[in-house]
């Protein structure tokens, strides 16, 4: 004989209900966490500088300082040669900071009305000096090698800073006694490559595409020194080479753009400068 346990019709309906309610409660709870997974988190604030492919070391450390003293900025670069990015400032590209390896590039900004009415300002200077493979496989001894016959040379395009550069300190030799009036014209024949960044130089001469080639002294204050031979330009003929920085007119955030600007020519940001061989600006 089996016995039936008697449930009060009130007491059940009270336990479907806590019942309910606990289910409800936890269908709330996944939602919510539903909710917050689907959310994407708040996006950081980009500040984007475009900039010379020599600052590329520099200015990676400068950004991650200035990431650090402002939570919630993400620094974004772009490195390539200064013409390149003077065009692209000049057709409409939108970025708030311009750092350029020469004033040319620069002006060419300013006229076309992309640089802020604060203008721009000297923030470092560079020098050349000219290298050759470690095994210095054509035998250079000196600067007037350069112009010897078969020697392979590489260097940057004259649109880019370091290749006007590069023409101006050959056209100074020219000049001295010690190199003769042709000696620009018999280097420009042994050129080999013209490469559209300092960088490109630097590669080529490193992995023996080039007997030498023509850099700045900033692009051999790390390891890269170790992999290449200096020949050192005299002063007399050397070219000083400058940087000038300028918030663009279109900074998304102006004020921003011009800390960034300004922890560059801080003493702070010409240290970091200084350690990868660049001189002080202004």
């Amino acid at each position: 004989m089996s016995i039936k346990r008697f449930i009060h019709p009130t007491h059940a309906a009270n336990q479907e209900k806590r019942v309910m309610r606990r289910a409800g409660f936890i269908f709330l709870i996944l939602l919510g966490l539903l909710s917050a997974c689907a959310t994407p988190p708040a996006s950081a604030q980009e500040l984007t500088v475009l900039a010379a492919a020599s600052l590329t070391e520099p200015f990676g450390e400068i950004g991650a300082r200035f990431e650090a003293l402002h939570p919630g900025v993400r620094m974004q670069f772009s490195f390539a040669a200064s013409s390149q990015l003077a065009q692209q400032i000049v057709s409409g590209a939108q970025a708030d900071v311009f750092a350029s390896a020469n004033m040319q590039q620069m002006t060419a900004a300013a006229e076309a009305g992309r640089v802020a009415e604060s203008g721009s300002a000297v923030f470092a200077r560079n020098r050349l000096v000219v290298i050759a493979p470690l095994k210095n496989p054509a035998g250079l001894q000196s600067l007037q090698d350069l112009a010897r016959p078969g020697v392979k040379l590489v260097l940057a395009a004259a649109e880019a800073p370091v290749g006007q550069y590069t023409l101006e300190f050959l056209e100074k030799a020219s000049q001295d006694g010690d190199f003769g009036a042709d000696f620009q014209a018999r280097v420009i024949q042994n050129v080999v490559s013209y490469e559209s960044t300092v960088k490109a130089v630097l590669t080529k001469v490193i992995l023996g595409e080039a007997d030498a080639g023509i850099v700045y002294a900033s692009d051999l204050s790390q390891s890269a020194a170790a992999q290449v031979v200096q020949f050192q330009i005299p002063e007399a003929l050397n070219v000083t080479a400058v940087y000038p920085i300028a918030v663009l007119k279109d900074a998304a955030d102006p004020a921003l753009a011009a800390e960034f600007a300004a922890l560059v020519r801080s003493p702070e940001g010409q240290q970091i400068l200084a350690k990868y061989g660049f001189l002080a600006g202004e």
